[in-house]
């Protein structure tokens, strides 16, 4: 009995050391995705050149491929995968719900709608004007899903909050068509943007998107204690000094910036809030403060693999990364779906 007790302990105490060298070595996958993103392409770059422009500073073709395309492209890739990867563990923590996600339950249609907004209503092209359109149309979308799925005595099931969801976006989705409609000049701009990728990131995006993304993370990251005690039980967190109302608010502002960020700077791209929270608990368990950054890690993880698989899939041209995600994301959610559906 002792022995068995001690061994118990001693896994215990081994538990964050070994999660620690884990997200240690998801972050190294991430690094080895970065490095294939900026090899791959209708030009290829062989490694060895890659590393040479990466610490030299010249003007040859490698050097423009990989300096003026691949790295925005790779580094947009990254910063939105994690956005999208925190915004869905929290949103799956704090309501219970497997299949929350930011475009299931239509944070991303109402961010999309704000952004159109400010295309085609304001002329605003530029990711530091239309993100603050894109963090007001999500705000909008997620008070009218709350306030729909969350009425009635199976307030907040995901079933209901899904069905809200779905349909708050496809009202959306039919004023951002009748928007365009209103303006045929905006149809290029808004067709490339609303199909969700990372293709042609400007160079000046990238160090917009930091200042959101990192007040997103480190707010995000903080929540994790809070979202375990609440995981025990609304009664018991309140008991163990964890106020609800304002951990409520503090998840749904930092779901807000960084999927709003995320949606703004590449467009709408589903999915990747749904999966990686799922990956990251595969290897940590429901633990949160081991969850989100696993889970921030595997959505940029997604996202780089699902651009670098784009570029190469079809003979001629690329396939953008939100096609990709939604292959492989339906059939994730309905699986999910069905899972609960047998559980309840």
């Amino acid at each position: 009995m002792g022995g068995a007790r001690s061994d118990r302990v001693r896994r215990a105490r081994s538990r964050p050391v070994r999660l620690a060298i884990g997200l240690l070595a998801a972050v190294a996958l991430l690094l080895g995705c970065g490095v294939l993103s900026l090899l791959t392409g209708s030009e290829p770059v062989a490694f060895g050149d890659v590393l040479r422009v990466l610490v030299a500073d010249d003007r040859s073709e490698p050097a423009i491929i990989v300096h003026d395309l691949r790295m925005p492209r790779t580094v947009v890739g990254i910063c939105v995968g994690i956005a999208l990867g925190l915004a869905g563990a929290l949103m799956q923590s704090l309501t219970r719900n497997p299949i929350a996600d930011p475009g299931v339950l239509g944070i991303n249609a109402g961010a999309a709608f704000g952004v159109l907004v400010a295309i085609v209503g304001l002329g605003i092209g530029s990711f530091t004007g239309y993100v603050w359109f894109a963090f007001l149309g999500a705000t909008l979308s997620t008070t009218l899903v709350y306030a729909i799925g969350g009425r009635g005595d199976d307030s907040g099931a995901p079933v209901r909050l899904a069905l809200a969801g779905t349909a708050i976006g496809a009202a959306l989705v039919s004023a951002t068509e009748a928007m365009v409609f209103l303006d045929p000049k905006a149809f290029d701009e808004y067709r490339f943007w609303i199909v969700g990728d990372i293709a042609k990131p400007e160079l000046g995006v990238v160090w917009q998107l930091l200042p959101f993304l990192l007040a997103g993370t480190v707010l995000a990251l903080s929540l994790g204690p809070r979202l375990n005690a609440i995981a025990l039980g609304e009664e018991l967190g309140t008991a163990l000094g964890v106020g609800l109302l304002r951990t409520r608010v503090l998840v749904g502002v930092s779901v807000l910036v960084l999927a709003g960020l995320a949606t703004a700077a590449a467009g709408p791209i589903g999915f990747v809030g749904l999966a990686a929270p799922h990956l990251a608990r595969a290897v940590t368990g429901p633990d949160q403060r081991w969850v989100l950054p696993y889970a921030g890690v595997f959505g940029a993880v997604l996202v780089l693999l699902a651009d670098v698989v784009g570029r190469v899939v079809l003979p001629s041209g690329e396939l953008r990364v939100a096609i990709l995600t939604a292959i492989v994301g339906a059939p994730l959610f309905v699986a999910l779906v069905r899972r609960r559906r047998a559980a309840a």
